[in-house]
């Protein structure tokens, strides 16, 4: 069962880089980056020192990879980490503070429906607002506008 692995070539490590790449193109989130540099790391040492017993091959393969593992989780991952300017990006209601418009229809104290561009809004208003009154959004949850008069 084993006897292929005293065989190892080249050619054996650059698929495998290959695959463990593939893989993480799937969504391994960076955690097979690592293995996959060192597979095609490998591959260029098979190049160079064709002697290489297959058990160097894979302790070489095993350091490699743990060593390029940490430098990437150290070194690289910050880079891809959201900033704090995207977190409210799809929160549409927190776009929506401090923005000011005028009311087409009364407001009642408590919780009403209103239009805001396209999509209708549960707001809470403290005080009865008349139509025609300037309104801002001083706060908001995710799905809640609270309101007052400008």
């Amino acid at each position: 069962m084993f006897e292929w692995l005293t065989h190892l070539e080249a050619w054996h490590w650059l698929i495998f880089g290959l695959l463990l790449l593939g893989a993480e193109a799937l969504g391994a989130a960076g955690f097979l980056l690592g293995a996959a540099a060192s597979a095609l790391l490998m591959t260029m040492f098979l190049f160079i020192a064709p002697e290489l017993t297959w058990q160097t091959q894979l302790v070489v393969f095993g350091l490699q990879a743990v060593l390029l593992s940490v430098l990437y989780w150290k070194f690289f991952k910050p880079f891809n980490q959201q900033t704090d300017d995207h977190q409210t990006l799809n929160q549409r209601s927190q776009h929506l503070i401090g923005k000011q418009w005028v009311l087409v229809e009364d407001v009642i104290v408590g919780e009403n429906h209103i239009q805001i561009g396209d999509t209708y809004w549960k707001v809470i208003s403290e005080q009865a607002l008349p139509a025609g009154t300037s309104v801002k959004v001083s706060s908001a949850d995710a799905m809640r506008l609270i309101i007052t008069a400008a």
